[in-house]
C-alpha cells in the first residue's frame, strides 16, 4: 500500500448497467389488482403481518422520509421512485443506464408471516413489475420476490417466472429468519441452479422480529446503516461453511448494498480457522476463500471510500475486477451517480467490466 497514488477525477462516458434501482407503489392500493380475490379481501380486511411488531413504519432509528432524495418526490404525486417518467429523467437518461435492474422491496412476500399471502404478494409483485415498469421502459428488468421463508411457495415462483427473460434474478432479502446457509432454503438454491438466475440479497427493513446487531439494538442511524455490512459477512459465512456452495456448484450470488471492502477479512480468517477445524465441515472441499471469490459478486453502493482511496483498489484486486457490479440505489438518499463516485484509479478495461461488462455477463443481458 506505499505505492505512488494520484486521487483521479471521477468519468463515465459510456452506457452502464445499473444492478439496483428501487420502483416504489403510487399509491398503497396499486397492488390489489393483481392479487387473486380471496387474498385481495384478506389484505384489505386484515393488512399483513410482517416479521416485526411495527407494521406500519420503519423500525426505530431510521431516517425521515424513508431515505429517499427530497428532489424524487414526483410533481403529479405519489411516493418517490412510483413515477416512471421521472426514473427517465433523473436517472435513466442523463446517466444513459443501458439496462437497470428493479428491486422490488415495497409490500413483497419476503417478511410476510402468512405463507398463502406471502405466496400471494410475491406474485403480484412480480406480475406488478413487468406491468408498470419493464413493459413501459424496455431498458428495465425485474428481479423475481419469493416468499423466501416458505421455500416450497418459493420454488413455485421461481418456476413461474424463470422462463420470462424479463426476470433475471431471484430476490432475497438479507435479514431472513435463519441463516440462508440453513439448509432449509436449499430449495430456493436448486430451483436457482435449474433456472440459471443468480440470487440477489438485499437488505429489507426488517430483521425477523431480531435486533439488527448481534448485540442488540443500535441507537443511532449512522449504526443501523453499518449493519448492512454484518448481515452480509454472517450470510456470505453461512453459504460458505454450511456448504450450499459445494452442494450448488453452478450457484452465484450478489451482495448489494452491503459492501465489499470486508471480503479480504473474512475470507483470511474463515481460512484460517478451516486449516484447524477443516474435519468438523469434511463436506467442505475447499478453502471457504475460493468459494468466496468463485460464487459472489458485490455491487458498489455505498461503496468504501478510505481517506487513502488507493486502500480500495487492492481490496478490488484481492476480490476481483470481474466481481464489482455498479450499483446507484435510486432513488435514495445516498444515491451513486457514475459521474461523480469511484475516483480510485482503473484502466478502460476496468471501468468498463464495472460499469457494463461484469453485469452483461452475470445476467445474460441482451
Amino acid at each position: 500500500m506505499n505505492a505512488p497514488f494520484v486521487e483521479q477525477k471521477a468519468r463515465q462516458t459510456f452506457a452502464v448497467v445499473d444492478c439496483d434501482i428501487h420502483p416504489a407503489h403510487r399509491t398503497p392500493g396499486e397492488l390489489l389488482p393483481y392479487l387473486e380475490p380471496r387474498w385481495r379481501e384478506h389484505y384489505e380486511t386484515h393488512g399483513v403481518h410482517v416479521r416485526q411488531a411495527l407494521q406500519s413504519g420503519l423500525m426505530y432509528p431510521r431516517m425521515m422520509a424513508a431515505g429517499m432524495r427530497a428532489d424524487s418526490l414526483p410533481e403529479k404525486g405519489g411516493p418517490a421512485g412510483s413515477d416512471l417518467d421521472l426514473l427517465r429523467k433523473q436517472h435513466l437518461d442523463p446517466v444513459n443506464v443501458e439496462f437497470g435492474l428493479l428491486m422490488a422491496l415495497s409490500k413483497g412476500g419476503m417478511e410476510e408471516r402468512n405463507p398463502g399471502l406471502a405466496a400471494a404478494l410475491s406474485r403480484a409483485t412480480n406480475d406488478w413489475q413487468i406491468d408498470r415498469w419493464v413493459r413501459e421502459e424496455p431498458r428495465l428488468r425485474a428481479g423475481i420476490v419469493v416468499p423466501q421463508e416458505f421455500p416450497e411457495a418459493a420454488v413455485a415462483e421461481i418456476e413461474r417466472c424463470a422462463g420470462d427473460r424479463r426476470y433475471v434474478q431471484i430476490m432475497l432479502s438479507s435479514r431472513p429468519s435463519d441463516p440462508l446457509g440453513h439448509r432449509r432454503y436449499w430449495p430456493i438454491y436448486e430451483a436457482a441452479e435449474r433456472a440459471g438466475l443468480p440470487i440477489g440479497l438485499h437488505p429489507v427493513g426488517y430483521n425477523g422480529g431480531h435486533p439488527s446487531t448481534g448485540s442488540g439494538w443500535p441507537t443511532f442511524y449512522l449504526q443501523e446503516h453499518y449493519v448492512f455490512v454484518a448481515c452480509m459477512e454472517a450470510l456470505a459465512s453461512s453459504l460458505i461453511i454450511e456448504g450450499v456452495f459445494e452442494r450448488f456448484p453452478k450457484l452465484k450470488v450478489v451482495l448489494v448494498e452491503g459492501g465489499f471492502g470486508w471480503a479480504p477479512a473474512l475470507a483470511w480468517r474463515m481460512d484460517k480457522h478451516f486449516d484447524k477445524f477443516r474435519k468438523e465441515v469434511a463436506h467442505l472441499k475447499r478453502r471457504p476463500s475460493e468459494y468466496l471469490r468463485e460464487h459472489i459478486w458485490w455491487t458498489t453502493q455505498p461503496i468504501e471510500e478510505p481517506a487513502q482511496a488507493r486502500h480500495i483498489v487492492e481490496i478490488i484486486d484481492w476480490i476481483g475486477w470481474d466481481r464489482l457490479l455498479y450499483s446507484s440505489d435510486y432513488p435514495h438518499w445516498d444515491y451513486d451517480n457514475p459521474s461523480f463516485a469511484f475516483k480510485f484509479p482503473m484502466t478502460e478495461q476496468q471501468r468498463r467490466m464495472i460499469f457494463r461488462d461484469n453485469a452483461l455477463a452475470l445476467y445474460r443481458l441482451a
